[in-house]
C-alpha cells in the first residue's frame, strides 16, 4: 500500500511511485504509435473516403466510462471488505486476549502460549493468502507441543484454530474456566474462523472473467482507433488528446485489476505484513512482553508491505 505525506497539488501532478502509470507505459506508448500513425495516414485514407467521426466514440465512451465504473466499484468493494476483515481480526484478537488474560490471573504460561498461536494464526493466514512459505513465522512463534500438528498440516491456518480450541477445551477441563466464559471465548474463535472464510471467499472468488474480458477488449480496441477519429479536427494535436483519454480509461482497468486481489504484493494492496506487526505489538503490549517488534515502515517509494 502507498503511504504518501500530504503534498501540494502541483507537486502530486507529477508523482510517479504508487500510481499505475509505471504498468500502463508500454500500452500509451502504443497509442501514440497509433497517433503519429493516422496524422502521417490521414490525406491518403480521407482520398479513399474514408470519415470516421467522433460521434460513435462519444457514445462508446461514456458506456465505457459507465461500465469502468462498475468495475472499479466492484474491485474497490472487495479491497474494503478485506481490510474490514483484518481489522476485525485485531479487534477480536484482543477482546480474547483481554477475557483470557483476566480470568487466569495467575496462569501466565497458559496466557501466553493462546496468545502465541493467536500471532502464529496471523502470520499464517498472511502467507496463506499470498501463497508464500510461511514455515519461518511458524517455527518463531509456536508452542513447542503444537509444532508438529501445525507444520505438517496442509492447512495451518485450520490447524491452529483446531489448537485453540484444544487449548480451551483443556482449560475448561481443569475448571479454570466456567461455561458461561467458556461460551464467550469460543465465540471469538468462532469468529476468528469467520474472517478466515471472507478472506478465503474473496482469493477463490475473482470478478466474472467474461466481464472483465469484455471491458478489457472495448476499452482497447477504443484506445486504438480513437486517434483516427480525431484527426481530421485537432490533426497534430492527436497523440496529445489521444493519449490523455487512453490514460484515463487504461489507469481505471488497471487499477480495477490491482483491487481485485487486495491480498497481493501490488502498490494499492493491503499491507498484510503491516497489519500481522500491528497485531502482534497489539497483543504483546496487553502480556507487558516488553520490548514490542518495530513497526513496518514504508520504503523510499512511499510503498508499505
Amino acid at each position: 500500500m502507498i503511504i504518501r505525506p500530504s503534498q501540494h497539488w502541483f507537486r502530486r501532478l507529477f508523482v510517479w511511485h504508487g500510481s499505475v502509470l509505471s504498468k500502463i507505459m508500454f500500452r500509451l506508448s502504443l497509442n501514440v504509435l497509433m497517433s503519429v500513425i493516422a496524422v502521417l495516414s490521414y490525406q491518403w485514407y480521407e482520398s479513399l473516403g474514408v470519415h470516421l467521426t467522433l460521434a460513435p466514440f462519444s457514445l462508446l465512451g461514456v458506456a465505457i466510462a459507465i461500465f469502468l465504473g462498475f468495475r472499479n466499484n466492484a474491485s474497490y468493494a472487495r479491497f474494503i471488505e478485506a481490510r474490514t476483515l483484518w481489522g476485525s481480526l485485531l479487534i477480536t484478537q484482543r477482546s480474547l486476549l483481554r477475557q483470557i488474560k483476566s480470568t487466569l490471573l495467575s496462569d501466565d504460561a497458559a496466557v501466553r502460549e493462546i496468545s502465541a498461536l493467536m500471532m502464529a494464526f496471523n502470520w499464517s493466514l498472511k502467507h496463506q493468502l499470498r501463497q508464500t512459505d510461511g514455515r519461518a513465522d511458524l517455527l518463531r512463534l509456536l508452542p513447542p507441543r503444537w509444532h508438529d500438528q501445525v507444520m505438517n498440516d496442509p492447512s495451518p491456518c485450520n490447524q491452529l484454530l483446531l489448537c485453540m480450541g484444544f487449548w480451551l477445551g483443556e482449560q475448561r477441563q481443569r475448571g479454570v474456566i466456567s461455561d458461561i466464559v467458556w461460551q464467550s471465548i469460543d465465540a471469538n474463535i468462532n469468529h476468528l474462523s469467520q474472517v478466515l472464510g471472507g478472506c478465503e471467499r474473496i482469493v477463490t472468488t475473482p470478478i466474472p472473467f467474461a466481464y472483465s474480458l469484455i471491458l478489457h477488449r472495448t476499452v482497447y480496441l477504443f484506445c486504438t482507433l480513437l486517434p483516427f477519429a480525431l484527426v481530421a479536427d485537432l490533426h497534430y494535436m492527436t497523440p496529445l488528446v489521444s493519449v490523455f483519454v487512453s490514460y484515463t480509461f487504461l489507469s481505471l482497468e488497471s487499477l480495477a485489476e490491482e483491487l481485485e486481489d487486495p491480498f497481493g504484493m501490488a502498490a494499492n494492496d493491503l499491507p498484510l505484513d503491516a497489519l500481522c506487526v500491528i497485531i502482534e505489538r497489539n497483543l504483546k503490549a496487553l502480556q507487558g512482553d516488553y520490548p514490542l517488534p518495530e513497526p513496518l515502515k514504508p520504503d523510499n517509494h512511499y510503498n508499505l508491505t
